[in-house]
């Protein structure tokens, strides 16, 4: 089936807007089998908007069409199906009735130009919305089906998953099964690891694999993706080119699919009975939100105290630390060891990580971080290539990077691709 993604918005054709529901709906596409050909953002304009639907009908057997569904004069998304489709619109009173009791359930009136999310194309498909006041439709536009879904993202995803990709399925009268296995790793560069797994997909149990990257810095995302009729076949295709990445990827490997560097962190932590403390500075205490955004109740008494600030002498002072002189070369990563151990034992908890970002001019880069347990305090420093804001980003992840190592008995002096080494 061809699939075409229309996103429509002038926020989103300006770049106001990042183009988030794309990537998602592309991605949630290929995940049920199926795959978008084409893709077209275009402004809130009636004629361009026209031209974008009379193409998508005339090379695509079905189009989703993002945006445009909301109360104001510039969403027009309904307006102009109409009008392509050669109909009417007409009021969909259940619908209307749905806005108003939206309304009067947080205590307030339905301002007049909602009712405007209540008017549909004539003979349309009712798609249903059920936490927004804009309701979703499909209509044939010269024989290609179009589905409309609203821009705000929750409801988009919520409506993709219930109730567009069960049509765009039964439309091709088959449920393919679909494998797709995400690696998450830190400190490897894309290039490195395509020369690591080369040939990987040959391993491949008759049937192809595809083997494919997407770099978010810092970490870099390795996908394998496959498809067939059968899921117990395609598990058993899957399984050798999976066991190869995994090993390949050896101890750089952060978590797999859903799996995130910080939910693992916490679930080591939980498996030991163990406690931890942050400490970091110059990082805008990002160690700290993931850590915390990732606890829930089983592991929310995990994480005893943590610390930002904007330098080590900071932290030092509020852990009443005395930072010693050490030459300039390796002053930074003494601090960090010492604010770990302080920090630990400040919090009486069972690990002390830190992390400190340098920030003077011509140590720009420059990051440190150290664990420290009753076993004693390891530490790591490197200098990240690139702005300010990498080395910060960068000086999370490889504290995070170094706990997991720890805890997990692995070396925290692997090479890192994105890091300046002497010589």
């Amino acid at each position: 089936m061809r699939i075409e993604l229309i996103c429509t918005g002038d926020e989103v054709l300006s770049g106001k807007t990042v183009n988030r529901n794309y990537s998602h709906v592309a991605r949630r596409l290929q995940e049920s089998g199926l795959e978008a050909c084409w893709g077209t953002t275009v402004g809130d304009d009636r004629s361009s908007l026209t031209q974008a639907f009379r193409l998508a009908s005339d090379r695509a057997d079905a189009v989703i069409v993002n945006g445009g569904l909301g109360p104001t004069v510039d969403d027009l998304s309904q307006e102009v199906a109409a009008e392509a489709a050669g109909v009417d619109l007409e009021l969909h009173p259940e619908w209307l009735a749905n806005i108003e009791a939206f309304y009067t359930a947080r205590g307030r009136v339905m301002p007049p130009n909602n009712r405007k999310q209540a008017m549909l194309p004539v003979g349309s498909e009712f798609i249903d919305n059920p936490i927004g006041t804009a309701c979703g439709f499909a209509l044939d536009i010269d024989g290609t089906r179009f589905f409309f879904t609203p821009g705000v993202p929750r409801e988009l995803h919520r409506m993709l998953d219930e109730q567009i990709l069960p049509r765009l399925l039964a439309m091709t009268g088959a449920q393919p099964a679909v494998s797709l296995r995400r690696f998450h790793s830190f400190g490897l560069g894309e290039s490195r690891v395509d020369d690591m797994l080369r040939d990987v997909e040959q391993l491949a149990e008759g049937g192809e694999v595809k083997l494919g990257f997407q770099a978010h810095y810092p970490q870099l995302e390795t996908k394998l993706f496959a498809k067939g009729t059968d899921a117990a076949e395609l598990e058993r295709r899957m399984a050798p080119v999976v066991a190869a990445v995994t090993e390949k990827l050896g101890g750089y490997l952060l978590a797999e699919d859903a799996e995130t560097l910080e939910g693992n962190i916490l679930a080591a932590l939980a498996a030991r009975g163990a406690t931890l403390a942050v400490a970091e500075s110059a990082t805008h205490a990002g160690i700290a939100q993931r850590l915390l955004a990732a606890e829930d109740e089983a592991t929310a008494p995990l994480v005893r105290r943590t610390l930002a600030a904007g330098s080590p002498e900071a932290l030092a002072g509020a852990l009443s630390l005395r930072l010693q002189e050490t030459t300039a070369e390796d002053q930074h990563a003494v601090h960090a060891g010492a604010i770990a151990e302080a920090v630990r034992g400040a919090a009486a908890s069972d690990w002390g990580l830190a992390s400190v970002v340098e920030r003077a001019p011509g140590r720009i880069g420059w990051v440190h971080t150290a664990v420290s347990s009753s076993a004693g305090t390891v530490t790591r420093s490197a200098c990240l290539i690139g702005s300010p804001e990498r080395a910060r980003v960068g000086g999370v992840e490889m504290a995070l990077d170094g706990l997991r190592r720890t805890l997990s008995g692995l070396s925290v002096d692997d090479i890192i691709d994105f890091e300046k080494r002497p010589g």
